[in-house]
């Protein structure tokens, strides 16, 4: 083991949230290059690093630190070096050899207890030497933090952001109320808190953790789509997370109402509970449909009569269905167009662009997914974008307060007629935040399918604003000749209809291969894959989607990924891996991005490395490939649609997963040339009509089932689908 002393002279690279910093080390022998994890470290400093010499193919000699100390600075040259480092903001290298020089081996004790003679020093007034002085000793207080909160397994990143929040008073926080940093600050969540009170010693019942818990409790409900949890359903959950019996609940939910975490609502069956955040936000975007909604006074005749001449020029003929569609469109300032595949939606769409293009108004296209955006694009002839772009991302995280987008009230979009796509995948945040962005007087046109499942998201945006009917809505459900050829769309209507599918495999785009046997049908599945599906469909490999209905079991999406990535994307010594958790990431692998992040960002460039567009987002179900992993800076580089690239640092990878299989819930709004579905017995809550439906209308030229008919059978008569509690129905009747 080595032992060496040095200043860090510079800081080549740093992740911040586990330490692992790579940095030069300066001596009376020169520069070495030190890897290592430390709490906290700044360039100037002197430390006392113990390691191993190791050789990197790459940057050669290197010092693996084991353990580090850091030193005082002990000589006159040492406390100059420290001081002029740039770790004192506003204190050069100059400025410190001149106090340096006046002070000398003196030097800290007078900063620290004496600052004011600083101001004896030319270039420092008597402000100056104050900062310098509260600058020292923040350093010096910081680090006995991080050292301390790091006690607790909490990582760099998190000790930061929660010594930037409470500075001193940390340690009272953690010793008397260590959950109310999940309140505070980003990042702590309940069990974060809940861990380290338990090292702590807070008991199980304080009123503390059973607040929190509650409180978590309600959050967690939104992941599953809830807008509000019963009262009893609550108590429920919450008493099994705390493993302690909740006695007297009302006391502790009137506590958080008058914190104003919490909305308690009575209703018919017992009192709804709704974090304040999202009852606001439902409320607000009641509130907002009812504004937008303004009549135009549009003359029926006139209407018609252009439609004529639209038909003649473009060779869109419309039903009477239709035709009503593109009136009530042009009548009202909000209107839903709804139907399900093959109903000649896309048609009437088009149909509303020109003619509102005819009187000169501005026409904006959006869609949740890029997907769907790019799929619209496509039908129209007319720029779609995903509503993130549409809305402009600015990196702002989505929390309380900020929608996370430049577009909003008081920087709206200038545009006459917004016209949203497969609007069963908005949910509530980001309805809200579409809302906020659009003047009343804006006419604001809905399309999707509200047969589809619901939003991955909180609400069920599509579905409320139809059940108010205090909206104009159409309709569609006449299959036009051309889509009544394609059996994908007359057997989606009819497991939507809960109508039986002749499975005799005589189609040409919709096939079942019976199979009983779950290792079986994953040989089929890579066989199709592989094998027979790519020139049946003229398509790559990855542009097949394999689509299953659950996350565990022998057909779920983890056993499922992992079979698939051996077999599409096997081990090769010329393709780096980088292991995660219980998650292997290879160059090559098809992944996917499953939480939206405001913060990261991407670039595209041309192959030659010039930087030609770049922004920020990526969004909960943008699917990419692995192009790079570079162990050396712990990045894992991912090239989503239309060539933009991300970067992830190591830290960052709970957020992707493999993509070779994914949920038929992660693959709403988007469309694949090839579908295919492994299907055994499973959980009948996940084995329903609409989950059905929504797999079997993602796929355009070719959909396979393989597995059991009967379960193809069972689901196609099972309408029990998860219902969500959301009120936005009720809130729009209230206005209107």
């Amino acid at each position: 083991m080595e032992k060496i002393k040095g200043y860090v002279e510079h800081i080549v690279y740093r992740n911040e949230e586990n330490g692992y910093t790579v940095f030069q080390l300066n001596n009376d022998d020169g520069d070495l290059t030190c890897v290592g994890k430390f709490h906290y470290i700044e360039e100037g400093e002197l430390l006392e690093l113990t390691g191993e010499y190791t050789v990197h193919k790459i940057y050669g000699t290197q010092l693996q630190v084991e353990t580090s100390q850091v030193c005082a600075p002990e000589d006159l040259v040492s406390i100059e070096r420290y001081l002029g480092s740039g770790a004192i903001k506003g204190l050069g290298a100059a400025l410190a050899g001149r106090i340096v020089k006046r002070f000398k081996e003196d030097t800290f004790r007078i900063i620290e207890e004496e600052p004011e003679r600083l101001a004896e020093i030319k270039g420092i007034s008597d402000r100056k030497a104050r900062e310098i002085a509260v600058q020292v000793e923040e350093k010096k207080e910081m680090r006995e933090a991080m050292i301390y909160l790091q006690k607790y397994g909490i990582s760099t990143t998190l000790a930061a952001k929660i010594y930037q929040h409470y500075g001193q008073k940390v340690y009272r926080v953690i010793e008397e109320n260590p959950y109310q940093m999940a309140d505070h600050v980003p990042g702590v969540g309940f069990r974060t808190a809940d861990e380290i009170a338990s090292k702590v010693g807070i008991h199980a019942d304080s009123d503390y953790r059973i607040r929190s818990g509650i409180f978590y409790t309600l959050l967690q409900s939104v992941s599953e789509g809830h807008v509000y949890l019963m009262q009893d359903i609550l108590l429920y959950r919450a008493g099994q997370l705390l493993e302690v019996e909740i006695v007297h609940i009302e006391k502790y939910l009137v506590d958080l109402a008058i914190e104003r975490k919490i909305v308690l609502k009575e209703s018919e069956n017992g009192v709804r509970v709704y974090s304040s955040h999202y009852y606001y936000m439902e409320l607000n975007v009641a509130k907002m449909l009812h504004d937008l909604n303004v009549a135009f006074d549009v003359s029926e005749t006139e209407l018609l009569h252009r439609l004529e001449k639209i038909s003649e020029n473009t060779g869109f003929y419309l039903d009477q269905m239709q035709k009503n569609a593109v009136i009530e469109a042009a009548r009202h300032g909000v209107f839903v167009l709804t139907g399900g595949p093959g109903t000649g939606k896309t048609t009437t769409i088009n149909s509303m662009i020109h003619f509102f293009e005819s009187e000169g108004m501005d026409i904006r296209l959006a869609a949740p997914t890029g997907r769907a955006a790019k799929r619209m694009t496509e039908a129209t002839g007319y720029e779609a974008q995903t509503i993130h772009r549409l809305l402009e991302v600015n990196g702002s995280p989505e929390e309380e307060g900020s929608t996370g987008f430049s577009r909003d009230e008081e920087n709206p979009l200038e545009a006459d007629v917004i016209i949203i796509d497969e609007m069963s995948m908005v949910d509530l945040p980001l309805m809200y935040a579409l809302l906020n962005a659009v003047l009343p007087g804006t006419r604001l046109i809905l399309v999707g399918d509200e047969d589809q499942l619901p939003s991955v998201g909180p609400g069920s945006v599509l579905k409320d604003i139809i059940a108010s009917r205090c909206f104009s809505v159409t309709m569609l459900t006449k299959i036009f000749r051309q889509a009544g050829e394609s059996d994908i769309v007359v057997n989606a209507h009819k497991i939507n209809k809960g109508e039986e599918v002749v499975l005799d495999n005589k189609s040409r785009d919709f096939f079942f291969l019976k199979r009983q046997d779950a290792n079986t049908i994953i040989s089929v599945v890579i066989t199709l894959i592989q094998k027979k599906l790519p020139g049946y469909v003229d398509a790559g490999i990855y542009d097949i989607q394999v689509l299953t209905p659950m996350r565990k079991g022998l057909l779920g999406v983890e056993r499922l990924n992992k079979i698939l990535q051996e077999y599409l994307n096997p081990p090769d010594k010329s393709k780096t891996e980088k292991e995660y958790g219980d998650r292997l990431f290879r160059e090559g692998d098809k992944v996917m991005q499953i939480k939206n992040n405001y913060q990261l960002e991407w670039e595209v460039q041309t192959k030659y490395g010039m930087t030609v567009d770049k922004g920020v987002g990526i969004f909960n179900g943008d699917m990419g490939v692995v192009k790079n992993i570079n162990t050396y800076e712990e990045t894992v580089t991912v090239e989503y649609d239309e060539h933009r690239c991300v970067k992830y640092p190591y830290t960052l990878l709970d957020e992707l997963e493999l993509a070779y299989a994914i949920t038929v819930h992660k693959a709403q709004g988007s469309e694949y040339p090839a579908v295919v579905m492994p299907l055994l017995q499973g959980p009948r809550q996940l084995y329903y009509r609409n989950l059905l439906y929504t797999a079997v209308t993602r796929a355009r030229k070719c959909v396979t089932l393989v597995g059991s008919d009967t379960v193809f059978q069972e689901m196609i008569q099972n309408t029990h689908e998860q219902e969500r509690n959301t009120s936005l129905a009720e809130r729009i009747r209230e206005f209107v």
